[in-house]
């Protein structure tokens, strides 16, 4: 067998296959392996929120225990960045949170699928919390909120060529926001499947070289370790940048 029959590129893993053929109105609308995972880790969050919190013992188990750290870890989130005129939005940074840790988790798992590496569903979400808060500044403050481009104690012969500047940096922030986490996915497993198809190809030699496949095999372990980091982190700085900008939008901060 040729290397290149026997090797699959570390980039095969993002390609979005269809499962279901779907069209509507002539735009493809396939149910895919990136929408089945999506619907997966909305299915395994909820299962373990569910089950953890149904009997929600005084002294609680294990998976209470977890449920209630992570319900903790959000709402003060929430409250050190937004304040008290940020618990009724809670609901919706709590679920956000949710999704995207649920969805880092489910990508490590072998032959499993990462939607969060797919710079289309990233972009979709930073758009959506994007034109969220934009429209929660616009209802709370009016056309006051056009004063948020505009620093306070600027020079006035500066103030046209600082507005440009906000305005640039406000439009930017769905981009920043969805390439981090895309970048972040991709680049980490791409280095797991490398190292990954490294080792099996190492140990494949065999004689001598298989003892060298166990260095591979240990800095993949180290790398998993990493990437769950990175995976429970990415899903923390998305959810804590739209807190930041929930903050912005309600105190034009």
């Amino acid at each position: 067998m040729s290397n290149s029959e026997g090797m699959h590129s570390p980039v095969e893993q993002f390609e979005i296959k269809s499962l279901v053929e779907l069209s509507l109105g002539g735009y493809d609308v396939s149910f895919t392996n990136s929408s089945l995972f999506m619907l997966l880790a909305i299915g395994v969050s909820a299962i373990f929120l569910i089950s953890a919190m149904r009997r929600a013992d005084m002294v609680p188990g294990r998976m209470q225990g977890m449920a209630e750290m992570m319900y903790e870890f959000v709402a003060e989130m929430v409250r050190s960045n937004v304040g008290s005129e940020g618990r009724p939005y809670f609901p919706f940074i709590f679920t956000l949170f949710v999704f995207l840790l649920f969805g880092n988790m489910l990508g490590l798992i072998p032959y499993s699928y990462t939607f969060t590496s797919q710079i289309i569903v990233t972009f979709a979400m930073a758009a959506f919390v994007f034109v969220g808060v934009t429209i929660i500044a616009l209802f709370k403050h009016g056309l006051h909120f056009f004063s948020f481009f505009v620093p306070a104690g600027a020079p006035k012969v500066l103030i046209p060529f600082l507005i440009v500047i906000e305005v640039i940096s406000y439009f930017v922030r769905p981009v920043s926001l969805s390439v981090r986490l895309f970048a972040n996915m991709l680049a980490g497993h791409t280095m797991l499947k490398v190292f990954a198809g490294l080792a099996v190809m190492i140990s494949g030699a065999g004689g001598l070289a298989m003892a060298g496949s166990l260095l591979p095999f240990v800095a993949l372990i180290g790398l998993t370790g990493l990437e769950v980091l990175v995976a429970a982190l990415q899903a923390y700085v998305f959810t804590i940048l739209t807190c930041m900008y929930l903050n912005d939008a309600l105190h034009l901060h």
